[in-house]
């Protein structure tokens, strides 16, 4: 557990404690459950523009209004719903991120078939591995890598879209995929620690 002289991520506002709940439980540690894969996507795209705690504060919401990221029934979303979704305050209202999510539920669900889970899709482009970055500071972050640039293409191939190697990357990071916490970060060293247990250090 951290203490409170626990360092942390530069990037972090530490006066917000529902956003250092999510870089101490969330943030770096690989997921492989597919309906918090389809969340992290849904979520990332509609962050295109905006700051990941503009989305965070209305995570809550989204899960109630997204099937709690049901992609199944995201996926069987109608017009009439998408209409609604649009004049929803406790949304990022904006007509295209919303039929993007629709739209990449059905997508999401066509890769779950061929490749047996979207997380079996999406670990192939690190090897099953996570990639654990050296970041000493700010400076040393990147907004895309050549995995998230090959992950975007593809997805984009196969008819996703709001999936640009930005939003991808952050999708990366969020779900462990790339370790990015900073070398001073309590939580570096835990979530490497962990990768035995998961199978995949």
């Amino acid at each position: 557990m951290p203490t409170p002289q626990s360092s942390r991520c530069p990037w972090l506002d530490t006066s917000k404690p529902d956003y250092v709940a999510y870089h101490d439980d969330e943030w770096g540690v690989p997921l492989f459950d597919d309906q918090r894969l389809f969340e992290f996507l849904t979520l990332e795209a509609a962050q295109a523009g905006l700051s990941w705690y503009t989305v965070l504060k209305k995570r809550a919401h989204y899960r109630q209004v997204f099937a709690n990221f049901d992609a199944e029934q995201v996926a069987r979303f109608t017009q009439t719903q998408i209409e609604q979704l649009l004049q929803d305050p406790g949304i990022i209202r904006n007509r295209l991120k919303i039929e993007a999510a629709v739209n990449n539920a059905r997508c999401f669900l066509e890769l779950q078939q061929q490749f047996g889970s979207f997380a079996a899709y999406q670990w192939r482009f690190v090897d099953g591995r996570p990639i654990v970055n050296t970041i000493r500071g700010p400076q040393d972050y990147q907004a895309t890598s050549p995995q998230s640039d090959a992950m975007s293409k593809d997805l984009k191939q196969r008819g996703f879209k709001f999936i640009g190697s930005t939003i991808i990357y952050a999708h990366m990071q969020a779900c462990g995929m790339v370790n990015d916490h900073s070398l001073d970060c309590f939580r570096r060293q835990q979530i490497i620690d962990s990768y035995v247990e998961l199978g995949i250090g």
